[in-house]
């Protein structure tokens, strides 16, 4: 059994920006507040939805300071600190540690494509030096590198502050490797809203979710009935809430633009994006606008 050591719903969420493109203060703060409010256990900060790619270091440190203040003790606060060189992250894990955060969202490094072996002595250099929590996060749609079970199970038994994996392979037979090798204890979150379901029959704790800023009480519903044992209930929640997955995650373009553009419309005021995101043209908002109405989301 995995054990959900930041909470069962985790947030990324995303970053508000204002009319001038920069981090939005009362917007961070205002979503904030709604999350928690609406299903959220926790809030991972400077994630892929948060758009850390166009982020400065000086942004993510704000960011992390801003979102743990404004949780207060009320969840669980993650920040994003992995990256593609190694020694970068370090010093932006070991910042974050120093503010307060209760853990770490490690991405595989992107572009680089290391081994697993290298996959291995990144994350281990990272861990070595911060002792709270770490969750690495493979997802190689986006990294061009899959992190294998076999090394996501090392990791876990041979570096005891790497408690956690957001699995976003797509891989059940993966995830079912890493639950039936990994250290007990280990816990492994969705990193896809729509396999959060299957993964927590396999055994998984959670999901880190894109679609928990619109549909967080249905997510945390979902749960409740599966652990709860009304697998036919919770099946019905997760197929309810198809629509909204599907309008997040467009083949036409990237996630976070679909889910800005959503709670823009619900009066959540996220901003733009940073380039080279692009806002969502005119189909991919009619997209989203046609799941938000028929879910009761927007009148």
């Amino acid at each position: 059994m995995t054990n959900a050591i930041f909470g069962q719903t985790l947030t990324a969420m995303v970053t508000p920006f204002d009319k001038n493109g920069e981090i939005d203060v009362e917007a961070v703060t205002n979503l904030v507040e709604y999350l928690l409010a609406n299903g959220s256990d926790g809030i991972v900060v400077c994630g892929t939805t948060g758009e850390s790619p166009t982020l400065s270091h000086k942004e993510k440190l704000l960011l992390f300071s801003l979102v743990k203040n404004c949780v207060n003790g009320r969840g669980q606060v993650l920040a994003g600190s992995g990256s593609n060189d190694t020694a970068e992250s370090i010093t932006l894990t070991m910042e974050a540690a120093d503010i307060g955060v209760d853990g770490v969202l490690l991405v595989t490094p992107p572009y680089n494509k290391p081994s697993q072996e290298g996959l291995f002595q990144h994350f281990y250099a990272i861990a070595s030096h911060v002792r709270i929590p770490c969750m690495v996060y493979n997802v190689p749609s986006r990294t061009a590198r899959n992190l294998e079970a076999a090394t996501t199970i090392r990791l876990s038994r041979e570096v005891p502050n790497i408690v956690a994996v957001k699995e976003a392979s797509g891989d059940l037979m993966q995830c079912t490797e890493i639950l039936a090798g990994a250290r007990e204890g280990f816990a492994l979150y969705s990193g896809e809203d729509g396999l959060t379901l299957p993964i927590l029959a396999l055994g998984g704790c959670g999901v880190v979710s894109v679609t928990s800023h619109l549909v967080g009480n249905e997510i945390k519903a979902m749960h409740s009935a599966f652990f709860a044992g009304h697998i036919k209930e919770a099946a019905r929640i997760n197929a309810s809430m198809l629509p909204i997955i599907k309008a997040c995650f467009q083949p036409t373009t990237s996630s976070p633009v679909p889910l800005k553009a959503a709670l823009n419309m619900m009066g959540l005021p996220s901003g733009s994006l940073r380039l080279p995101l692009v806002e969502a043209n005119e189909q991919e908002r009619a997209i989203v606008k046609s799941a938000l109405t028929e879910f009761g989301l927007l009148q």
